[in-house]
């Protein structure tokens, strides 16, 4: 399993298999706040209208369990939402189905996806983008977002981002030149791995300032349309 995977298959299985909702549920602190209060709800409420003319098309990427895609299917939207995981996609069509919503999930590695077969008014990152740590590995997602998107589409994204307040545990090593955390793990393999003082660390999460994910996001083609929250990883773009 690449470097991306292997946290993921994990924590959607302990989901399934503890009857847990969301993502959050599994870090104490965060769990309990129920299926419908998801990390970037306040977000896509201010920045989408409730109920458009026409039904806009969205595809929501690391869906999770489906929290952000079946709000947005509830407000009027056409959403395809898509995961890496396929624990996570039966636990989010079987969430859409006890609401009675029709939702397309499906399973599918962004990190790898070929040409795409429709565009979208909207593609929709609910912090997903912070664990494609990799510089290859986001160039495929953002470049593949810019071929998905309608050209008046708009992508909004919700990621983790660098804080001088973040405190990293003594398994995990910031790089503060590449925004990369690197986290300890002996069993990373020999292409994504490197030794930090004698020890195997994997690349785990990308934390960037907020002027860093600017730059970057603008270097693949998008035009900034807002910028905000408290560290800026809240993000409306265009096409530019």
């Amino acid at each position: 399993m690449c470097y991306y995977e292997r946290e993921h298959f994990d924590a959607y299985a302990r989901i399934r298999r503890e009857g847990l909702e969301q993502w959050n549920d599994l870090h104490a602190g965060d769990g309990g706040r129920g299926y419908d209060d998801f990390s970037n709800r306040v977000f896509l409420q201010r920045v989408l209208p409730d109920h458009p003319e026409g039904r806009p098309s969205v595809l929501e990427y690391g869906c999770g369990t489906g929290g952000a895609a079946c709000f947005l299917v509830s407000r009027g939207y056409r959403v395809r939402g898509v995961d890496l995981v396929p624990d996570a996609i039966e636990t989010a069509r079987r969430f859409a189905a006890e609401r009675g919503l029709s939702v397309r999930f499906q399973v599918e590695d962004i990190c790898r996806w070929g040409e795409p077969g429709e565009q979208y008014d909207y593609v929709v990152d609910s912090f997903c983008l912070q664990s494609i740590v990799l510089d290859e590995d986001r160039a495929t997602v953002l470049d593949g977002v810019g071929r998905r998107l309608r050209p008046d589409g708009r992508y909004l994204i919700s990621t983790a981002m660098y804080s001088p307040d973040r405190v990293y545990d003594g398994q995990d090593h910031y790089d503060p030149s590449t925004g990369i955390v690197w986290t300890q793990d002996p069993a990373s393999s020999d292409d994504e791995a490197i030794m930090i003082d004698g020890t195997r660390y994997a690349p785990n999460r990308r934390h960037l300032t907020a002027a860093a994910l600017r730059a970057e996001l603008e270097r693949h083609g998008f035009e900034i349309i807002e910028q905000s929250g408290p560290t800026g990883g809240d993000v409306v773009c265009g096409v530019s």
